[in-house]
C-alpha cells in the first residue's frame, strides 16, 4: 500500500509543480490541501488529468478540519508549502506572516506528532540569512541566520520549531528547504506562476514582453554591484521540486537536514531583464525606482551541500532557459484569458 503525502498549498506555484512531480512518480498517494487564497482551482483540475488525487479547499487555520483529513487519510509525511510570501507585505503588515507562517505551521506541526507522522519537508526561503556580507558570498547552511523582515523571521521561528520537535521525537525527521529565487514554469507548459499581482522579477518581466504593460520597474540602481542592480541566484521550479522529491528519499535513511537550493550562481536585476529581452525580442520599457524595504544588495548560495547529501542535480541550470519558460506560460495565461 502506498504511503500518503500531505501537500498544504499545493495548488500554488511551488506547491502545484512538486505535486506534479509527485503524481508523475506514482510512488505515493497524493493529499492536496489549499484556501485558494493565492492558489488556482484550474491548477488543481490540470494536475487532476495527470492522475487522480484527493484535493481539500481548505485552511491550515481551521485545525479540526485538517485534524479530520489527515487523520482521516492516513498520512505519513507532510510537504508544507502554505503561507504568504511576499517580502515588502511582510514589513507592512508583519501580523499575517506570523499568523498564516508561523501559528498555521504550529498548528499543522502539532497534528503531525498526534497522529504519528514521520516526514516534513518545510518550504524555507534564504531571507533567514539576513542582509549577508560580501565576505560570506556564497552563503552556506552554517552561517548565522539573522533575517531583517517578518517573512524570514516567520520562516526561521518554524525552522526552530522544527528542530525542537526533532530533538524530543525520535520518529519525526523533517528537511527545510532554504529556496533562493525561484523562477521559470513547468518545460511541458502544464502549471506556471499564474498570481495576477506578482512581484516576482521574471514575471514581471514576461508581462512586459508580452505588452500586458508598458514597462517595468527596477527597485533600485545604486547597489555596490557591476551594474548598480542587487544580484540573486535563480533557481527552475521544477528543479527545486526535484529536490523535494529527493528530500523524502534523503529521510528514508537520513536524519533531520536543512538544506539551500540555488544553483550557486548570481545574476543582477539587469542581466535578468536583458535575458528577458533577448528570449523575447521585445525590447521593453524599464524604469528605475527607490529601492524596496528588505531588499538586500546580493545573495548567492553554496548548493555544495544538497547536491552531495542527496544526490541533486539540477537539469535546467540555464538563465535563458528559465526566461523562455516564464514567457511560454504568460502566452498560455494571455491565450486562456481570451
Amino acid at each position: 500500500m502506498k504511503k500518503v503525502l500531505l501537500v498544504t498549498g499545493g495548488a500554488g506555484y511551488i506547491g502545484s509543480h512538486v505535486v506534479k512531480q509527485l503524481l508523475k512518480e506514482d510512488v505515493y498517494k497524493v493529499v492536496v490541501v489549499d484556501n485558494l487564497s493565492t492558489g488556482f482551482l484550474k491548477t488543481i483540475e490540470t494536475l487532476k488529468n495527470i492522475k487522480d488525487f484527493s484535493f481539500f479547499k481548505e485552511d491550515l487555520k481551521n485545525t479540526l478540519q485538517i485534524e479530520e483529513i489527515i487523520k482521516a487519510n492516513k498520512v505519513s509525511g507532510v510537504l508544507h508549502f502554505a503561507g504568504s510570501l511576499i517580502v515588502p507585505e511582510s514589513i507592512s503588515d508583519p501580523l499575517k506572516y506570523y499568523f498564516n507562517n508561523v501559528s498555521n505551521s504550529i498548528s499543522l506541526i502539532t497534528l503531525c506528532q498526534k497522529y504519528s507522522v514521520s516526514k516534513f519537508i518545510f518550504s524555507s526561503t534564504a531571507a533567514v540569512y539576513g542582509d549577508v556580507k560580501e565576505q560570506n558570498m556564497p552563503v552556506t547552511e552554517e552561517l548565522k541566520t539573522n533575517p531583517i523582515t517578518p517573512y524570514g523571521t516567520s520562516k526561521l521561528m518554524v525552522e526552530q520549531i522544527l528542530s525542537s520537535i526533532d530533538r524530543i521525537n525520535n520518529n519525526f525527521n523533517f528537511v527545510s528547504l532554504r529556496y533562493f529565487n525561484v523562477a521559470g514554469s513547468d518545460p511541458e507548459g502544464l502549471i506556471g506562476q499564474s498570481t495576477l499581482n506578482s512581484t516576482h522579477l521574471l514575471k514581471v518581466a514576461a508581462m512586459s514582453a508580452t505588452n500586458q504593460q508598458q514597462s517595468m520597474n527596477i527597485f533600485g540602481n545604486d547597489y555596490p554591484t557591476k551594474d548598480k542592480t542587487c544580484i540573486r541566484d535563480f533557481i527552475h521550479v521544477s528543479d527545486l521540486a526535484d529536490a523535494h522529491i529527493k528530500s523524502l528519499d534523503f529521510l528514508d535513511k537520513n536524519k533531520s537536514s536543512i538544506f539551500n537550493c540555488g544553483y550557486g550562481k548570481g545574476y543582477s536585476v539587469l542581466e535578468i531583464v536583458n535575458a528577458m529581452k533577448k528570449v523575447s525580442g521585445v525590447d521593453f520599457g524599464v524604469k528605475f525606482s527607490d529601492r524596496r524595504k528588505g531588499d538586500i544588495v546580493s545573495m548567492v548560495s553554496d548548493n555544495s551541500k544538497i547536491k552531495k547529501d542527496i544526490s541533486w542535480i539540477p537539469k535546467y541550470e540555464d538563465i535563458n532557459f528559465i526566461c523562455k519558460t516564464t514567457l511560454d506560460w504568460e502566452k498560455v495565461l494571455i491565450k486562456d484569458s481570451k
